[in-house]
């Protein structure tokens, strides 16, 4: 398993994100600023971040959710969904997913 230490820049909030789904196929939506700057600060290439089947950028975007819970941030009902469905596909084996909105 591959760990990275990511710096989280002053002023960078997980609310920044603006973590929304599209109803039409259920992608997740997210600001890229809050990313690109953490990219940044971390000397991360934003482009390994972001590409590939399994963008690193979903790792670092749920590490960076706990971590947010753990400091007392309030709860992102879009990430939240994201992830039960994680922990649903885990369970029964992939290929499970809500449709937006109904995790």
């Amino acid at each position: 398993m591959i760990q990275l230490q990511a710096t989280i820049p002053d002023g960078i909030n997980f609310e920044d994100l603006r973590l929304s789904r599209d109803i039409r196929d259920g992608a997740v939506i997210f600001d890229p600023h809050p990313i690109e700057a953490i990219c940044q600060a971390s000397g991360f290439d934003i482009e390994e971040m972001v590409q590939g089947p399994e963008p690193i950028v979903c790792a670092l975007i749920t590490a960076w959710y706990e971590e947010h819970l753990r400091r007392g941030g309030a709860p992102d009902p879009v990430q939240e969904d994201l992830m039960e469905e994680t922990r649903l596909e885990q369970e029964r084996g992939g290929g499970f997913s809500y449709a937006p909105g109904h995790a």
